[in-house]
């Protein structure tokens, strides 16, 4: 493996539980305040022990952003260990200011002198949870692989600007209240049954489907990814409480597009902060954007 890349992400990317141990990956955490409690997203907290914790607090949890000295720190540690090039993913930036703080740390830094030639690529990823997830774990291959950190950063720059993410929630308290999933604000009517079908492109929500009940939303959203779905490309699935309905997805999909997910994980803190614990994730390869 190329040990001058390394290569650097955050919690939100809602990795499976224990890949970052089986792949080399760096995942800075994101802090979850709960009943005004800090816990730190994969290490103090499950997403299993997230939900519970959600669904009995009657306010919303909150996420604080990651702050510039955390990563003029990561990026110190990787110029000590010898790294050449630093590769960072980060959360959509229209809904965390972390993107930002990356560059202000990387700007502090060069101007210092601290960085030397290390080169830090700084990647806005443009969407939420596994979207990126399964894009570092592809750059992890490509780094154990040998490729150059430049044709790296241009496979992930071509995924987000191909990636789309279908939500279907079936409780909107916290993406109303969060404010983050503005096209949930939208929506009326949940106390009838009314499940939104919400697609989040780069910096959009925008709710496309409305059905009655959650059967009917998983085959509102299934007809219209297919729709949208470049032929043969994988697809990402993520589950939180509402098995039933998950289940029913995956069997769904993997029968129209021939295949099983790529991966299959777990809406994290961080996301499910806004999501809601009661929700389900699809990610699909759509048309160039960019």
């Amino acid at each position: 493996m190329n040990k001058k890349i390394h290569l650097i992400t955050d919690s939100g990317c809602d990795v499976p539980s224990g890949w970052e141990k089986t792949h080399d990956i760096d995942i800075m955490p994101f802090s979850i305040m709960i009943d005004d409690k800090e816990y730190w997203e994969r290490t103090d907290l499950t997403p299993q022990e997230f939900y519970e914790l959600a669904d009995n607090y009657s306010g919303i949890p909150t996420t604080n952003q990651i702050f510039a000295p955390r990563f003029e720190e990561k990026f110190r540690e990787c110029k000590e260990k010898g790294a050449e090039d630093v590769i960072l993913v980060l959360i959509n930036s229209a809904g965390s200011q972390t993107f930002n703080n990356a560059v202000q740390a990387r700007q502090n830094l060069t101007e210092s002198g601290e960085l030397g030639d290390m080169k830090v690529h700084i990647i806005d990823s443009h969407c939420y949870s596994v979207c990126y997830g399964y894009a570092v774990l592809e750059a992890e291959k490509k780094i154990k692989a040998g490729q150059s950190a430049e044709s790296i950063v241009a496979y992930l720059e071509d995924w987000f600007s191909c990636a789309e993410i279908y939500l279907l929630t079936f409780d909107l308290r916290h993406a109303r209240k969060s404010g983050r999933i503005t096209a949930a604000a939208s929506v009326v009517g949940g106390l009838m049954g009314i499940k939104p079908v919400i697609s989040m492109i780069d910096d959009k929500t925008t709710v496309i489907k409305k059905a009655r009940g959650e059967k009917a939303a998983v085959d509102a959203a299934v007809g219209v990814m297919m729709e949208r779905m470049t032929p043969g490309t994988p697809w990402l699935m993520l589950r939180s409480t509402v098995t039933e309905a998950e289940d029913y997805m995956v069997e769904l999909m993997t029968k129209k597009t021939g295949k099983p997910p790529a991966i299959e994980s777990y809406i994290g803190s961080a996301v499910g902060s806004n999501a809601g614990t009661k929700a389900i994730g699809v990610i699909i390869r759509g048309k160039p954007r960019r």
